[in-house]
């Protein structure tokens, strides 16, 4: 007699692993500075940081192709036990290279996570019980970006910094036992052929690519022959990684996936819609110390309504996209949020401060009405045996989004403020928010090409 899948459990596990996974990307900068005291090398604090971002982007898609050949447990069960142990080693690390090392292995743990709990929540709701479990496990960030700080500062104050790391082992003990212990797949194993040339150009020019990003225009200049080489080598590895893809009888990431109108377009938005959360969330902050005169602490507080509206706005979705439209939700958030984007142009200086927490109120919510939609329309546009995939692909097009955003607003940043003054910070963080605005727009304009909800529901696999 085949055991039964105990959903509850496994959706409390789901979410504590998911909850730490979120944490460790936001408590660490809260430690930094003790961090820095204990171990040195502050020419190497970046990397803390960009190796997490790096491991866990490269490795993202290839975890959800195993999912998908080899089930999700046993996948889910290495990333985390992976993510547990390097957890240790980050907390015991006597230098900032150890370190840094250790947390390349957690984000590779960190990188088969989050796309495979959503993946198993896909597998287990259907319909519109896996909207409503896409809004609370979409939530998990916003509340872990609230958290993060409190914890990490906790920590850092009361024991040790090295605690934000400990922390992760009894809570992802319990998260390892509830899901393995009550997750019970039934799926037919096939002798699939693991693609792994398709693996090795995917890792080698995303890496270089994410290399040159995290650097261009702080450790190098973009127009270094450093960063050249290795756009020119990023550009030539994913050519041939999609040719390979063509070729391959099971493609690591199949290129019919951007085949699909809705499934190319719930991509676009997370690139796009992901660019606009990473550049208010890196220059709203500038605007709010460096204009304003305000503390860390008051920056922090100011962009809190934007992680508090964006679960709500989640949730929300979840519940109620089955009975008003997928697409309406996706619709008004990405009006919403050109409407908040907008806003950000108008600001100025001596613009009143209650402004600045209604922007974030407004893109947050936008941002969290178009996101559970987005990904039940992902899960649903394929069947099992694409669903790892498929979901770690959106994980990866927001991830890019994030990056190329920071760096493409950074390049438009400096491009204008050549000293630092006042009036040229003002202008360069304002052509910044006008490039916001125009993202906006075209997120927009590309939702708008979505199926109707109808349709969208016609075309779900189960």
């Amino acid at each position: 007699m085949e055991k039964k899948t105990n959903r509850r459990f496994v959706t409390a596990g789901l979410l504590v692993a998911m909850f730490i996974g979120a944490l460790d990307a936001t408590v660490v900068g809260t430690a930094m500075p003790s961090i820095i005291n204990d171990l040195q090398g502050l020419s190497l604090i970046s990397w803390v940081f960009s190796i997490y971002t790096l491991a866990a982007c490269v490795t993202t898609p290839i975890f959800g192709k195993l999912s998908d050949l080899f089930g999700r447990k046993i996948v889910f069960g290495i990333g985390l036990v992976l993510f547990i142990i390097s957890s240790v080693l980050c907390g015991a690390a006597q230098s900032m290279p150890a370190l840094i090392g250790f947390r390349a292995l957690q984000g590779i743990g960190a990188g088969a996570l989050t796309p495979v709990i959503f993946t198993i929540i896909g597998d287990l709701y259907p319909g519109e019980q896996r909207a409503k479990m896409q809004g609370l496990f979409a939530s998990v960030w916003s509340v872990a970006g609230l958290l993060g700080p409190l914890v990490g500062g906790y920590f850092v104050d009361q024991i040790s910094w090295r605690w934000i790391f400990y922390i992760n082992v009894p809570i992802g003990i319990i998260g390892f036992l509830l899901v393995i212990g009550f997750l019970h797949e039934q799926f037919e194993k096939k002798s699939e052929r693991i693609d792994y040339l398709g693996a090795i150009t995917f890792t080698l020019g995303i890496s270089a690519f994410m290399y040159a990003l995290l650097n261009g225009g702080s450790t190098y200049a973009w127009s270094s022959p450093v960063i050249v080489l290795l756009l020119a080598v990023s550009v030539g590895f994913l050519l041939l990684f999609l040719r390979v893809e063509r070729r391959a009888k099971d493609p690591m990431m199949p290129l019919s996936l951007f085949k699909q109108r809705s499934l190319a377009i719930a991509y676009t938005f997370a690139f796009l819609g992901f660019c606009i959360t990473a550049g208010v969330g890196v220059y709203m902050p500038m605007w709010i110390q460096t204009l304003l005169g305000q503390s860390a602490t008051g920056s922090g507080m100011t962009l809190m309504p934007m992680s508090i509206a964006w679960p709500i706005a989640a949730i929300l979705s979840g519940r109620f996209m089955y009975r008003l439209g997928s697409k309406a939700f996706i619709v008004a958030g990405a009006v919403i949020v050109c409407a908040g984007s907008l806003w950000l142009t108008m600001l100025q200086v001596d613009s009143p401060y209650w402004y600045l927490s209604l922007i974030m109120i407004v893109i947050g919510f936008g941002m969290g009405c178009m996101t559970t939609p987005a990904m039940v329309i992902i899960q649903s546009a394929v069947g099992w045996q694409m669903r790892g995939v498929a979901n770690s692909t959106n994980s990866l097009m927001s991830s890019l989004g994030q990056t190329i955003g920071v760096a493409a607003f950074g390049m438009v940043f400096n491009r204008v403020v050549t000293e630092q003054t006042n009036a040229l910070f003002a202008q360069g963080i304002h052509s910044v928010f006008l490039f916001i605005f125009g993202i906006a727009l075209i997120n927009l304009l590309v939702i708008s090409f979505l199926p109707s909800h109808q349709k969208i529901m016609e075309q779900q696999v189960a």
